[in-house]
């Protein structure tokens, strides 16, 4: 199996459900990684080999001329690296978690391995040069499978090609073993929960301001982040935290950087929000809360509307706007009782929908069994909503 990284976001353990479906199933996997990272260790203890073999990751950094002159002798230091890799391990199949490292489904259909790319990707807001050049790889695969209907729509809108050719999996998400109930009263401030990476896309910053602007309603309220930036990215964190200084929040925000594990974080929240700016492939995060018994706001566009779809306890505001935000929180603190039930509710209907036993047996399945005419057809596997990067090398013992 291939994947472009080796955090432990949400993709990255949507990689790790992948892994655990092929050696239910009593396979040998070995998975290709860049480098080092807190992913590698729980792929061992799952009984995974980790291979470390850095491949191009398309960024939109490389989208310049020094930054193709770049790619260009990465991607042959790549193709080299993994050629020898394959050789290695001589794989019965191939499967390539995202479209953004585009030399393995090269490898897979030159050794004549049956490739298998899953799709967490949804750029429908960049060039459409490039969301082609990110669809290209995909005429190699044998079979093609997406974390979400949006996924598939902006494949097809890029690339009319792959029209039909795709299967939808909707993510296998673990939940708590069992959730804590939300608090029955809301005794002081209302705790207001962000999960993710710390960047502009992701809108973090949108819940800070959606939190200030509360306050400056009368309604009490605090923010705990849960993330961190991408390498490189330093500056806007310190902006961020800039700005919560300059807003008075002090206190009532507070910053707990990356964190391997967030069902204790969940179970101190009130309420979750999901407030990405642009275009999501799907909302693991926002899953996460409602498996949790927890009201989630999310951004009212992409798949995360999919991801949000059904849950009575799910509130949904315009992406970038924090007053709509803030309205949407407001009214989660005003019908507590009823929005406190609901949850509770959903959390039982996203338990079955994401079941990562579900999930595992439906992936395994695309990735080891025989293409039905030579490629998927469209339509939702695994009964639930998403997932993001990764790719791995599936040995069948």
């Amino acid at each position: 199996m291939a994947h472009p990284a080796a955090d432990l976001y949400g993709s990255d353990r949507v990689l790790l459900e992948s892994v655990q479906g092929l050696l239910d199933r009593g396979n040998h996997v070995a998975v290709a990684l860049p480098g080092p990272g807190p992913l590698v260790d729980q792929l061992r203890a799952r009984g995974a080999v980790v291979e470390f073999c850095p491949t191009p990751v398309l960024r939109k950094s490389l989208l310049s001329p020094l930054g193709l002159v770049r790619l260009a002798g990465e991607g042959i230091r790549g193709l080299y690296r993994g050629a020898a890799l394959v050789r290695r391990h001589r794989p019965d199949a191939l499967y390539v978690s995202t479209v953004t490292i585009p030399l393995w489904p090269l490898l897979g259909r030159l050794a004549g391995i049956r490739t298998v790319i899953h799709v967490h990707e949804a750029e429908r807001h960049a060039a459409r040069p490039l969301r082609v050049a990110l669809a290209l790889p995909l005429l190699l695969a044998h079979r093609i499978v997406a974390n979400s209907l949006y996924s598939v729509a902006t494949l097809e809108e890029s690339l009319p090609a792959l029209r039909g050719r795709a299967t939808v999996v909707y993510n296998g998400v673990p939940g708590p073993e069992k959730p804590v109930p939300a608090r029955a009263a809301l005794n002081g401030a209302l705790r207001v929960l962000y999960v993710g990476r710390l960047s502009h896309r992701k809108g973090v910053d949108v819940a800070v301001e959606a939190v200030a602007e509360l306050r400056r309603r009368g309604v009490d309220a605090t923010l705990d982040v849960v993330g961190a930036v991408f390498p490189g990215y330093e500056d806007f964190e310190r902006a961020l935290r800039d700005r919560v200084e300059e807003l008075g929040l002090g206190e009532a925000a507070s910053f707990h950087g990356f964190q391997p594990g967030t069902w204790d974080f969940l179970a101190s929240a009130d309420a979750v929000v999901v407030p990405s700016r642009l275009d999501e492939p799907f909302g693991n995060t926002a899953v996460e809360a409602v498996l949790a018994a927890r009201p989630v706001v999310v951004s009212d566009t992409s798949g995360l509307r999919e991801a949000a779809a059904g849950y009575s306890s799910a509130r949904f505001a315009a992406p970038g706007n924090a007053e709509a935000l803030a309205d949407a929180l407001a009214g989660i603190a005003a019908e507590w009782d009823a929005v406190r039930a609901a949850a509770a509710a959903d959390a039982s209907v996203a338990g079955e929908r994401h079941a990562p036993e579900r999930y595992r047996l439906a992936i395994a399945g695309l990735i080891l069994g025989p293409a039905r005419g030579g490629f998927g057809g469209q339509g939702p596997e695994g009964g639930a909503p998403g997932r993001q990067e990764a790719a791995s090398l599936g040995t069948h013992e």
